[in-house]
Order: C-alpha cells, then sequence, then structure tokens
C-alpha cells in the first residue's frame, strides 16, 4: 500500500503530532508498505533547506512555507501540487482546522481514494491571537464543515473530543484511537547514569518534560517548586523539552533557585528511559492538552504523576489512584500533592504499578496495527 500523511511539520522538528506520525510511518515502511510525508520546510524556527529526502525509509516531502501564523501554524500551498502528482492508497492528516485537511481530502475525494483525518484534539483557543481567534470563528463555522465531509474516518485521540465532533460531522463518522508509546519504556535499566551526567543531587526528582510553550504552562511548575523549595532539599524540579516561547521567561523565574534545573531538549531514546527511570514524580501542569505522548510514557515508565484535569486526561486518570489531578493554576494544592507522594513511598510505588498496568497493551505497535485497519 502506498500511504501519503500530511502534518505541518515532520523530524527533526520534535512534538507530540511529529512524534504520531513518525511511529506510524516507520512502522508501515517496517511492514513493507510505501509511506510518504508531505508538510512545510520549516522547524518551528527556520527553514530545512533540504526539501526532499529519505528518514528511515519514510519519503519526506517538504513543501515551503509563504506565510507563519504562529509557531504551530503555517501556510505551504505546495503541498496541494504534491498530493495531485503523487500516487497513494490512502492520505492520513493530521491537526484540525490547517488549510491542508480541506485540500487532502478533495484531492482524495476526486482520486476516489479513502482520506483519514486525526484531529489531534485542538479545540481550546485561550492563548491564540485576535486574529487567529478570528480565524478560528471561521473555522469552527464554517471551514470544519466542507473539511470533514471530505474525511472518510476522523479519528479522536480522546472520548473528550467527541461531543465537539458532533457538531461538524455524524457520529459513524468518528472513531477514538488514543496515542501510544515505545514498548521499551517499559524495561528497567540496568544501570542509569542520568542524575550524574546531568548534575542532579537531589534525591527527588520532580519531572517536567515537554515543549516550552504557554498551554504547558511552565511557569506554574516553577511556582509549585519554589513553594517547595522553601522547605526541603531533598527535591529537584527539573525542566526539560524545546523553547516553544516560553524559555526565557522559565530562565528568569528560575534564576539563582536551587535545586531547579532546566536542560534543552533531546530525542535520544536510551537519556529518556534513564531521564523517566531517575524521576520520582511526573508533572502535567498544563492548561490544554489533547493527549500527550508523555503521559503514557511515564506511565510504562512506573511513575506517578500529577496533571491538570484538562481534555483528554482525566480519561486515563483516576485521582488518588494512579496519580492525582489538580485544577490549573492551584499552585497550593499542587505541590500539597507532590509532597503527599515525596513523603509516601509506599503509595508512590503502587501508583506506578497500576500505571504500568494500565498501559500495557497502549504501545505503538498495536495503535499502528489498528490505525491500518481503517485504511483497509
Amino acid at each position: 500500500m502506498r500511504i501519503a500523511f500530511v502534518s505541518t511539520y515532520y523530524a527533526p522538528v520534535i512534538g507530540g503530532v511529529e512524534k504520531v506520525v513518525q511511529e506510524l510511518a516507520e512502522r508501515y515502511v517496517q511492514d513493507g508498505h510505501e509511506v510518504h510525508v508531505f508538510c512545510s520546510d520549516f522547524d518551528k524556527h527556520e527553514r530545512i533547506a533540504k526539501k526532499y529526502e529519505v528518514l528511515h525509509g519514510v519519503h519526506v516531502h517538504r513543501s515551503r512555507y509563504w506565510l507563519k501564523l504562529s509557531i504551530n501554524t503555517c501556510i505551504f500551498p505546495g503541498v496541494i501540487w504534491d498530493l495531485l502528482w503523487q500516487k497513494y492508497d490512502v492520505v492520513h492528516s493530521h491537526v484540525a482546522g490547517h488549510d491542508y485537511v480541506l485540500y487532502a481530502g478533495i484531492i482524495s475525494f476526486l482520486k476516489g481514494r479513502k482520506h483519514i483525518h486525526t484531529t489531534h484534539c485542538p479545540w481550546t483557543d485561550k492563548f491564540r491571537s485576535a486574529f487567529l481567534q478570528l480565524a478560528l470563528f471561521f473555522t469552527n463555522n464554517f471551514f470544519n464543515y466542507i473539511s470533514f465531509f471530505f474525511c472518510t474516518k476522523v479519528i479522536a485521540i480522546t472520548p473528550w473530543e467527541v461531543p465537539t465532533l458532533k457538531r461538524w460531522m455524524p457520529e459513524k463518522k468518528i472513531v477514538v484511537l488514543h496515542n501510544g508509546m515505545d514498548a521499551r519504556y517499559f524495561i528497567q535499566l540496568k544501570k542509569n547514569t542520568f542524575k550524574k551526567d546531568f548534575g542532579i543531587i537531589e534525591k527527588n526528582v520532580v519531572l517536567l518534560f515537554g515543549r516550552l510553550h504557554p498551554t504547558k504552562a511552565p511557569h506554574i511548575f516553577v511556582e509549585v517548586a519554589k513553594e517547595i523549595l522553601k522547605k526541603r532539599k531533598d527535591t529537584a524540579f527539573v525542566i526539560i523539552g524545546p523553547d516553544e516561547g516560553e524559555k526565557e521567561n522559565v530562565k528568569k523565574m528560575i534564576a539563582g533557585q536551587k535545586g531547579l534545573y532546566l536542560f534543552d531538549a533531546f530525542t535520544d531514546m536510551d537519556t529518556k528511559l534513564a531521564m523517566y527511570q531517575s524521576a520520582t514524580i511526573y508533572t502535567l501542569p498544563s492548561y490544554r492538552e489533547g493527549l500527550p505522548l508523555t503521559l503514557f510514557e511515564a506511565m510504562a515508565s512506573g511513575l506517578p504523576i500529577i496533571a491538570t484535569p484538562c481534555n483528554g486526561v482525566p480519561y486515563e486518570m483516576q485521582d488518588g489512584e494512579n496519580g492525582f489531578l489538580v485544577p490549573f493554576g492551584d499552585v497550593s494544592l499542587f505541590a500539597a500533592r507532590v509532597e503527599e507522594i515525596l513523603d509516601t513511598p509506599s503509595f508512590a510505588s503502587a501508583m506506578g504499578k497500576k500505571n504500568k498496568e494500565k498501559v500495557k497493551s497502549y504501545t505503538w505497535d498495536v495503535i499502528a496495527e489498528e490505525t491500518f485497519a481503517l485504511y483497509k
């Protein structure tokens, strides 16, 4: 089968959507299919010079972007030409509301091919500019009706999305299929030098691993850390991720504060395994999430989790069972929950075991197989 993926970004760009596309694409290549990815030539900071290359067997076509609307949205009309002249059996687009979702749907319809779309839960608009708010009004009241009409199936990554999607399409078109994670996260490392390598001297590690974007609320994490560090010195608060507008703010907030660490993003799998297995608690203080891949990675690593109950997260967590859910911005309660876990290791261990059990069938191999069933 010839499969086309369409998304704004692809590797080496770091992000949840990019990782989903990469995991599916590379698995289908391994299964003997021909896979093409159509994306922009922007990496969220600058243009990528190489417009076509083969990465791990995946044919990557990068179209020149014409206009950048935000760090996660740009216009690259060349994808129309690419899709028109490339042959494929199915096209799978990602992230609702983008212009290429409509292009992919119409072109697939004209060619008599299937068009699968994964929304990735982009339904919260608090941090969007006035211009983008206007664009969203148009999208929600006009564009989505048309673009979803040309979809064969629409994948919602969490049941939270279904009521929203039913506004634009019949429910029978919607399939709920959550994100996944690499099965290697279940494997316990024999030797872990993460803390030594990164200069972390504290006994406990509270981790925030993700994009430094306003919706991820790294500033809330820092506020929680400062409240706890007033009382205890045995815990490190570690922030790791690529900059999407918040890095400088975080650097200012943590300047001179012992126990707070900020590191650049990395993609090396061995380092990620060591990072999770060095942590005591994983946190998601976000205002908005779809269904973060890091949630399942932390679960597979056996970590208790403290998160805000936003969008798809409460469908995977039960408060007090496999972690704690804390309202967005409630710094005092968040800090209290961190200390509760730190002070009761047996409770933390029980939470971690429940998380490992919960996600044992959430591997990318399983998700890829279920997604491919939609293609067929």
